[in-house]
Order: structure tokens, then sequence, then C-alpha cells
């Protein structure tokens, strides 16, 4: 199962927290989100993936941090259609493109059908005024409506102690965020590491 860190952005905390073990590590560059990254981090991961967040950037936008980051994998959480990313998947065909949805209803899972074919994965994160970092986890129930072949990860919610994987076969993994903050863009380093060890015994 794929772990990914989300909302990175302090050197140290990078350095500490790619030390866990992570799979993935997330960097946002929505210009509202209180983890936005305004400038490069002196420390960027080596051992784990770069995962880029984006929020209705145009392509060379995406293709400049692309680059600047090195990026292996973007993450589109904003209203992107199916052609956007397919012109994507020509432009940048060595990157993983993933496409996140905001989940309240059976209708929101429904609209990944759209994307099918165009995504390597999808986020389904819980949907809130705000874009990610709601800190609440949808009603996983509702993931029996998805019926799609594309694998996918939970955002939301997710902790110690409250985290039960979903049974669904396009389960892919976990996004964590808010709840293993002790600021915006500072991760809990000891949250982290009792929920990894945690997540590992019971595997």
């Amino acid at each position: 199962m794929i772990i990914k860190v989300c909302g990175m952005r302090e050197p140290d905390n990078i350095r500490q927290v790619e030390a866990l073990g992570p799979d993935w590590m997330g960097f946002i560059f929505y210009p509202k989100s209180p983890r936005c990254v305004s400038v490069v981090p002196a420390y960027l991961p080596t051992q784990c993936k770069r995962v880029g967040v984006f929020v209705n950037f145009n392509k060379d936008g995406i293709l400049m941090f692309t680059a600047a980051y090195g990026l292996d994998i973007l993450q589109l959480h904003g209203q992107e259609s199916p052609s956007f990313i397919r012109d994507l998947r020509v432009l940048l065909p060595q990157v993983k493109l993933m496409k996140a949805f905001s989940i309240r209803t059976e209708e929101d899972i429904r609209q990944a059908e759209a994307y099918e074919g165009t995504c390597d994965y999808y986020l389904f994160d819980t949907k809130c005024e705000s874009v990610g970092g709601s800190g609440r986890q949808f009603d996983w129930t509702l993931l029996q409506h998805y019926h799609g072949q594309t694998p996918f990860l939970l955002s939301g919610g997710i902790a110690p102690g409250t985290f039960t994987p979903p049974q669904h076969p396009q389960f892919a993994g976990i996004d964590l965020n808010s709840r293993f903050e002790t600021a915006p863009a500072v991760k809990d380093v000891n949250l982290l590491k009792e929920f990894l060890q945690q997540f590992n015994n019971e595997k």
C-alpha cells in the first residue's frame, strides 16, 4: 500500500519525514493553501517519489513546477478535464498523473467514470469549502459505488487509531496530512512514526 505524506515545505521536516520511509511526499502549489510552497526548499526528498499538488493550473505552470521540483507525480485537485489530463500525458510521458475528487455523495464518486483511462491513480478526498486539508473523513461506504479500474488513494481525517483499510479491489494507498501536523506544513514526526509502526504491525 502506498503511503503519501502531503503538505511538506520545511527542509528539516522533509528530511525527518523521509527517514520514516513513506512512498510519496507531496508539495502543494495552491496559493490559497496554508501549506503552499512558494520557493524550492533547500532539501527535497531523494528516497521517495515527489508529488506536486495543483489546482486549476495551466499547462505551462505545471511544466515549470515539474522541472523545478523534479516531480514524479502530478496530483490535479481542481476542475481539470479529461482532455487536459490527456494533453499532460503527451507533454510529460515520464510523470504519473493522479486526479483528485472531493467526495460527499454517490454522485461525487461517479464523476471518476469520465476520467477512466486518463490517469494512473485517483485520490478520493473529503468534500469541504477549502481544497483538501479538512481533517475529516468522508463516508467510505460510498466506495462501493466506484467500479472503475483505476487504483485510488484515500485522504481526509486519517489518524493513528482511526484507520481500517477499506475492502475494495482498487484501493492502493492513503494520503496523510493535517491530522499529523503541529502547524500547517509542519508534520509531527513522532505521530507519523507511531501511525506507520501501527500500520506495519497490522499488515
